[in-house]
């Protein structure tokens, strides 16, 4: 787990409480962040109207095209998302803009005193003390809409507390395997088929009366579809999955039920790829499903200039850490992509061969994302994921070579014009940015 670092000492010392908090084991359930939630006087039912968005891939890009979209229309923004790249602050964005050090450092404190209040200690986890300084802050700021990103699975995540007068559509990114320690552990009266149980667990956030949106048959397994409508039966909404994308050369070609007639809109310039269409249509349906009706121009405007989401193939710049490279090399793309899904965007959006650089944990497949990219891989060098345990090389294969961190392993592929890949954990993006001075901001 990554609890951060800050220059700020302020917020190292909170900081410093979160990372001496437990991590739950096989603790499951909403009962603690409800009751912290309590102590705080319920902020998450003092919330703007919030989209609430889970999946096992492209859950943080469909935040990111919501949050652009809506702030193209000219309404204010506040976004949660998860995992910060190289600063904690990420993970709150208060009204458009990055939470300070001061008031985070504020606000950490007041929900970590609370949960410890009474001389009854909560022991939340450093999610569910995330969430709740995150709704917090949203609640005591205006605001026109929040963006909320499931941090793991759906039913039992801490943004699962959220009730349906506070929401203004669901939606369901990718549906891929991942996490499957905590979301296929057994449990009786649950789907046994892998992909029914993924869905069951991402379609948890599903709320009375609030649209459930959703990618459809033409990217989930039956049995998923089957999972997602049972889940969204039993709490009392419907699906909404009527809606489709098509690649139109440079554009891309939107429709929907809601949205008459279809409209031809432009890719987006910062998140490349197949899937990024697929995602910035879900985000799309979900504000077509909604009160939120943001103009076609606005949404232009949001696709070709504002939509932005780091270590989400994104093309890396000139700075410290690529500066020594050779002018004869491609260019270096960065991905926090680890599993298979993640593979198979990455293999429709690059295209001919490539030089991957790899550092993935433990806990990952290691074969997983090389599959996909078959025999397109050049050179493949493993570097270690730095604060984390992480495979060696010999997990990738009798080709793969080890190198010790990133530095060492560019210097050392080839400079035959072919592009570089840097995938493999989202905790690995984040010390690439922070090496070349790319901080998120």
């Amino acid at each position: 787990m990554d609890f951060g670092k800050s220059d700020d000492p302020r917020v190292q010392a909170q900081l410093d409480r979160l990372s001496a908090l437990s991590v739950p084991q096989g603790r499951l359930g909403l009962e603690t962040i409800r009751a912290l939630m309590e102590r705080l006087g319920n902020p998450h039912r003092k919330l703007p109207p919030v989209f609430h968005v889970a999946g096992t891939n492209g859950k943080g890009s469909v935040c990111a095209f919501l949050r652009a979209m809506l702030e193209a229309d000219g309404k204010c923004v506040h976004v949660t998302t998860s995992p910060h790249l190289v600063r904690y602050n990420e993970r709150i964005r208060l009204a458009g803009k990055l939470i300070e050090d001061g008031p985070l450092a504020e606000l950490l404190k007041e929900v970590l005193d609370a949960s410890e209040q009474g001389g009854e200690d909560l022991a939340p986890s450093f999610f569910e003390v995330t969430i709740a300084a995150a709704f917090l802050a949203f609640s005591r700021t205006q605001a026109d809409a929040c963006v909320v990103e499931v941090g793991l699975g759906g039913r039992f995540d801490a943004t699962n507390v959220l009730e349906p007068e506070a929401l203004a559509a669901c939606g369901i990114a990718a549906l891929g395997i991942d996490h499957e320690r905590f979301l296929l552990a057994p449990e009786e009266g649950v789907p046994t088929e892998p992909m029914a149980r993924i869905a069951f667990e991402k379609a948890g956030i599903a709320k009375k009366g609030v649209p459930l949106v959703t990618m459809g048959p033409t990217q989930y397994s039956q049995s998923a579809v089957a999972s997602i409508q049972s889940q969204a039966v039993k709490a009392g909404t419907s699906v909404h999955d009527d809606w489709w994308v098509e690649t139109r050369g440079e554009s891309f070609l939107y429709q929907s039920p809601r949205r008459q007639p279809a409209r031809e809109l432009p890719k987006s310039y910062e998140l490349e790829g197949p899937h990024q269409i697929r995602n910035a249509g879900l985000a799309l349906a979900m504000l077509d499903a909604s009160d939120f009706t943001p103009s076609v121009n606005s949404i232009r405007i949001a696709l070709t200039s504002l939509t932005s989401w780091p270590a989400r193939l994104q093309e890396m710049r000139s700075g410290p850490l690529l500066d020594a490279l050779s002018a004869r090399h491609g260019a270096v793309y960065l991905d926090g992509g680890h599993n298979r899904n993640a593979g198979q965007a990455i293999a429709e959006a690059l295209s001919g061969p490539l030089h991957l650089v790899i550092g993935m944990l433990d806990n990952k497949d290691p074969i997983a994302l090389l599959d996909p990219l078959g025999n397109r891989v050049r050179t493949l060098q493993v570097v270690p994921v730095p604060g984390h345990d992480s495979h060696p090389a010999s997990a990738f294969g009798e080709d793969a070579i080890a190198r010790d961190d990133l530095e060492d392993a560019l210097l050392n592929v080839p400079s035959d014009g072919s592009p570089i890949l840097i995938a493999g954990s989202l905790y690995l993006a984040g010390e690439a940015l922070r090496l070349n001075d790319e901080i998120p901001d």
